[in-house]
């Protein structure tokens, strides 16, 4: 779905139409200034979502779930995804090499 784009201006003169459109339809709308974005409006649930970090594994999950495991993905493949937010610890250290 593509997100939509509107001036600051607009986003002024009819705020309580884009949250409602935010809400209903989870689609981000984009707030410009000159033609550049300033701001996003989302939803409060794509922003949970998103600060949360929902990790790789559960994000593909979603994904499948929604579109009937349609995603060229195998559950093995999944499986062996590795999750978590950060990578592993790495040394240069040239003794440890």
């Amino acid at each position: 779905m593509a997100k939509r784009r509107v001036s600051v201006a607009e986003a002024k003169n009819h705020l309580p139409a884009l949250i409602h459109e935010v809400e209903g339809s989870q689609a981000p709308v984009e707030i410009t200034r000159r033609g550049k974005t300033v701001a996003v409006l989302l939803s409060s649930e794509a922003y949970q979502r998103d600060k949360q970090g929902e990790g790789l594994v559960a994000g593909l999950a979603r994904i499948r779930a929604k579109y009937g495991g349609k995603t060229g993905f195998t559950d093995d493949e999944i499986g062996t995804l590795r999750e978590g937010t950060t990578a592993r610890e790495f040394s240069f250290d040239e003794r440890e090499a």
